[in-house]
């Protein structure tokens, strides 16, 4: 069963919760987020560290909940994991083991009474976009649309043509090899696709507006795809 813990800190039209996703490999730590009257809900999948602490995704998912949708940030590798990662950096090009997260977060989603009606999409930052098209491709009628924040599409490999779920692939301009990695990945999506290069942007995204316009590209992907 999930533990949900009431977080008193989100936004006054938003419940969140402190949730566990359990599997057989082990536990998954998330904060799930819902607005009243979601227009769908959108899982972060982030290769690395606690990606439901990083100020980039919970920017983020800040700006797509007051949108209207209900977010889940969570961390694909378990404490033990997260903690071997830090000294080996291997888990967080596991695409294998990502993808399988990200499915059982998916899986879970469908399971809950606060989301089991919301369309489902991703939202990817580096090896985790590879993870989400991965997962994608595996759960065609789950998911509705994937965004790509400065990911590694690429690494999804074979998957790519299998993707039907509308990808948007966000990329900085200053991030060359990561946006010929991205154009590659596009030529061989078979879904409905797009990629949005922003001026000036590196690979985070800490240029002045460089953040808020990846956010306001995804939160009109999703509302094109989740809501429309």
């Amino acid at each position: 069963m999930p533990q949900y813990v009431m977080d008193r800190s989100s936004p006054s039209n938003s419940k969140m919760y402190q949730v566990q996703v359990m599997m057989e490999s082990g536990t998954l730590e998330g904060n799930l987020s819902v607005p009243e009257n979601a227009g769908g809900v959108v899982l972060f999948a982030h290769g690395s560290g606690s990606s439901r602490y990083s100020p980039r995704n919970q920017f983020v998912a800040r700006v797509l909940q007051e949108t209207g949708f209900a977010t889940l940030l969570i961390d694909l590798l378990t404490v033990d994991e997260e903690e071997q990662d830090q000294q080996t950096a291997h888990l967080r090009f596991d695409i294998n083991l990502l993808s399988k997260r990200v499915v059982d977060a998916t899986n879970w989603l469908t399971t809950q009474s606060t989301t089991a009606n919301l369309k489902i999409g991703y939202f990817g930052a580096s090896t985790g976009a590879a993870a989400a098209l991965v997962a994608a491709a595996e759960r065609p009628l789950a998911v509705g649309a994937v965004v790509s924040r400065g990911g590694r599409p690429d690494l999804a490999g074979s998957s790519l043509t299998q993707v039907q779920a509308p990808t948007l692939l966000v990329v900085g301009s200053k991030d060359t090899q990561v946006l010929e990695l991205n154009r590659m990945a596009l030529s061989l999506l078979r879904s409905e696709k797009q990629i949005e290069v922003v001026p000036g942007a590196t690979h985070l995204f800490e240029e002045p507006g460089a953040l808020e316009k990846v956010a306001r590209l995804a939160g009109e992907w999703f509302k094109r795809y989740l809501a429309g």
